[in-house]
């Protein structure tokens, strides 16, 4: 019993180590960031539908709306308050992706308020600001 029960668990933890796949050149890239180390930010849907892999998004060139799933914390204030994890998802939207581009989406919290940056390949800002923000709780 031992034995399939390990050999499940270890096939499941290898699908999360898998390579990203090839860069298609007649696509655009976009790479997901936070700034801030254990604040997770994944690919959640392209174009109202959901993302089999969430590290990065690949997208044909011209318009798209990308959501993320952006985790971190936040205090509520006072000596021995925990932190509480919060979940917000970001739509980004942008109708000018380029094939063969690498752009970057930056997600943070400086006030534990979620921002969202989409730079271009030359790291210039083209997207300052999520369309939408939806938080739990």
């Amino acid at each position: 019993m031992r034995q399939p029960m390990m050999l499940i668990a270890l096939s499941t933890l290898g699908a999360c180590a898998s390579p990203l796949p090839p860069v298609d050149p007649k696509q655009a890239w976009v790479d997901l960031y936070t700034t801030t180390p254990g604040r997770v930010i994944m690919a959640d849907r392209l174009d109202g539908k959901r993302l089999d892999d969430g590290r990065y998004f690949q997208v044909t060139p011209g318009k798209h709306e990308l959501v993320v799933r952006f985790d971190y914390e936040i205090y509520s204030g006072g000596i021995t308050t925990d932190p509480r994890d919060r979940t917000c998802y970001l739509t980004v939207r942008f109708d000018n992706f380029k094939a063969g581009e690498r752009y970057r989406l930056e997600a943070r919290a400086p006030v534990m308020e979620p921002q969202v940056l989409l730079y271009d390949g030359n790291r210039k800002v083209v997207v300052n600001e999520p369309s939408e923000v939806f938080c739990i709780p």
